[in-house]
């Protein structure tokens, strides 16, 4: 079984990565010391096709296992769902030594996340990621919150994870839209750090479409690798991590715009990487192929490429509003060529948007 280690001094934790592995995370738990007393946060949908082979398993260990069901997606990702957990783990009377289990997709990550990292100042909690977006990039490196009304994960906390659990099979329980919008983040890795392995997926994207086990337990891995390689270098997203959020600056305004949950966010990063690699060849940065390359890629996998039909003043009020905003400029993550990336900061960014929304 592929396991990788974040290292984060005292904050390290594994990640597991194989197929038919969900049995196993008792015996995870027990390698990182987890507590015995557990809540398990899921939706319904995940919660009805692994909830109680889950808890079983977990019972057999000698765990006691509240479940949490919250409603199922983006637009519960909020405050008012939030609360949800924190009154189950207080009528419960879940104290300092009790955990949390994250099981689904990144809105579950990321609110169960955000509740273990603020539910008595922090307990400690594990991901076991159920679609493959959470298993390449929101499962892994303690980013954690809620969305507000004016902006997506304006609220949350960086808060690393005791563990995190990757089964492949349970991929193939997704519907095709959600596993394409997953695909969106592997690409970003190949873009943003490593060409060879953006070629890997330009040769393999038919195993990938099939969903080829091999396959996707390597995609998965070497996304893990490069995120957990990135998070390293900068926890609190100072330098180096930003490149994570390329596409995302324009991908979250699409989100915000659109309504939460209307468009996925894998596919508002698909669109946002389009911007992006768009804005890179007009200041140099990338030849016309490699932005062909890049949204021909992207295509194949059922992704969209073009940006919903905003205006280019809409969009600059919400991307005003992305964490990576500076002294009032928009900072944008472009690619340099395939597999290399920077944070630049845009000063002509609104007629460069508009160039490119008016093509």
């Amino acid at each position: 079984m592929p396991q990788i280690e974040v290292g984060l001094g005292e904050r390290s934790y594994p990640i597991w990565i194989g197929q038919h592995i969900l049995a196993d995370l008792g015996s995870a738990l027990d390698k990182v010391e987890f507590p015995s007393k557990v809540a398990l946060v899921t939706n319904p949908t995940v919660g009805d096709l692994y909830c109680e082979k889950i808890v079983a398993s977990l019972v057999a260990g000698g765990r006691q296992v509240s479940v949490i069901r919250l409603p199922d997606g983006e637009e519960y990702k909020n405050i008012n769902t939030l609360e949800n957990i924190y009154d189950v783990l207080i009528d419960r009377r879940f104290d300092r030594y009790c955990g949390l289990i994250a099981l689904g997709g990144g809105v579950i990550g990321d609110m169960a996340g955000f509740a273990a990292a603020t539910f008595l100042r922090g307990i400690p909690f594990v991901q076991v990621p159920t679609t493959l977006l959470a298993q390449v990039d929101s499962s892994v490196g303690g980013k954690t919150g809620v969305n507000h009304p004016q902006g997506k994960n304006l609220i949350g906390a960086f808060y690393q994870p005791k563990h995190v659990h990757i089964d492949v099979a349970a991929l193939t329980t997704l519907p095709q839209r959600e596993f394409s919008a997953g695909i969106a983040e592997v690409v970003k890795y190949g873009i943003i750090r490593d060409p060879v392995f953006f070629n890997w997926l330009e040769e393999n994207r038919a195993a990938l479409v099939a969903q080829s086990a091999e396959a996707l337990i390597h995609a998965v891995m070497i996304s893990c690798q490069i995120k957990a390689n990135v998070v390293e270098n900068d926890e609190k997203e100072q330098g180096l991590r930003a490149i994570l959020n390329f596409g995302h600056t324009f991908g979250h305004a699409v989100e915000t715009l659109s309504g939460y949950g209307v468009i996925k966010h894998g596919e508002a990063v698909s669109i946002g990487m389009v911007v992006a690699a768009q804005i890179a060849y007009r200041m140099g940065h990338c030849t016309s192929a490699e932005v062909d390359r890049i949204r021909e890629l992207l295509s194949y996998f059922d992704l969209p490429v073009a940006p919903p039909d905003f205006t280019v003043s809409e969009y600059l009020e919400v991307m005003q509003r992305d964490k990576k905003v500076k002294d009032g400029a928009v900072r944008f993550v472009l690619n340099h060529g395939i597999g290399s990336s920077e944070l630049h900061k845009l000063e002509n960014l609104e007629v460069v948007l508009q160039e490119i929304l008016s093509q």
